[in-house]
């Protein structure tokens, strides 16, 4: 705790010149030691001093002479939008904020557009099945969906656009002559526009992860390049999702940021006693990911240590 200037003031102006006999009740146990530190004042804390502030709180318009439960109402929503507006302003000057949506909406593009894509497959499978297994890159796949439309209709002329879509023309032969000896059922007009609308939103969709990808690698160059730089920016943003902003992250010993994201087998294995899990998010770095199984925790281990240490420099200086 640290006492305020107005604090002090008012407590000088309130208390008596001869303080030794003075017992100040303070809700704060380290506002307390910081008073009798400054002002050489006894405070005392605990269960009375709490009910003496519930009570004054509850009976505070009736105490003070001329304040109506009006006036104290007014005072109070004052004091809440002020709070408010400063926490609000706090957070806009915290960019870390930006990394942490973008990272959260990165992930879930992820799953939405793999989703995605697999729909497009058992649908468009139906007409072209063997269109799958030449193409088996889920944005690629949609693309190559979207311009072949009726396989009936594909022929030598689309071959170039093919192959500046698929940027092979082995495979993009491959699909032409699949397409003419396919065994897939044929489809109706009607159903084949459905499937290229759908087609181009997930292809919009792909585009927009790749420009929120982007996005994400220069916030993260700005706001952390020491964390970027080591582990990478995906796996950094998110250690900063989950530790909540890029201060909490580097306030965390090396030890929680070893295990962060595996607080599930943490606790499953404080439970049942077993072990311990030896790496969390950290894990979806090229270091452990090159390393040998027998290596893997302590690279781990040393890989947390570094990250604290990247954290607290991007953080604090």
């Amino acid at each position: 705790g640290v006492l305020h200037e107005d604090l002090r003031l008012l407590l000088d102006t309130a208390l008596p010149p001869k303080r030794k006999k003075v017992v100040l009740g303070v809700g704060d146990a380290k506002m307390g030691a910081a008073v009798l530190e400054e002002l050489g004042v006894q405070c005392q804390t605990g269960g009375v001093v709490a009910e003496l502030m519930r009570g004054i709180r509850l009976h505070f318009p009736a105490l003070v002479r001329g304040l109506t439960a009006q006036s104290a109402a007014k005072a109070q929503l004052g004091l809440g939008h002020s709070y408010s507006r400063a926490k609000v302003k706090f957070n806009v000057h915290r960019v870390d904020n930006m990394i942490i949506q973008s990272i959260s909406l990165l992930d879930q593009l992820d799953k939405d557009i793999n989703t995605f894509s697999m729909r497009v497959r058992s649908w468009y499978g139906y007409h072209f099945p063997e269109l799958i297994k030449i193409v088996p890159e889920n944005s690629m796949y949609c693309r190559v969906a979207k311009f072949i439309g009726n396989r009936r209709e594909l022929s030598e002329e689309s071959l170039e656009g093919l192959e500046e879509i698929v940027m092979d023309s082995a495979k993009a032969q491959a699909i032409l002559e699949a397409s003419r000896s396919s065994m897939g059922m044929d489809i109706s007009p009607l159903d084949l526009i459905n499937i290229e609308s759908f087609s181009r939103r997930v292809i919009s969709l792909s585009d927009y992860r790749k420009g929120l990808q982007e996005y994400l690698r220069s916030k993260m160059s700005q706001v952390a390049p020491s964390l970027s730089a080591l582990i990478g920016e995906v796996v950094g943003a998110r250690l900063i999702s989950h530790a909540g902003s890029l201060t909490n992250l580097a306030k965390y010993p090396a030890s929680t940021v070893q295990i962060l994201g595996a607080e599930k087998a943490l606790f499953r294995a404080l439970k049942t006693r077993g072990n311990t899990p030896k790496y969390g998010l950290i894990f979806h770095s090229t270091f452990i990911g090159r390393a040998a199984a027998k290596n893997k925790g302590r690279i781990s281990r040393y890989l947390a240590n570094k990250c604290t240490i990247a954290s607290r420099i991007d953080c604090f200086s």
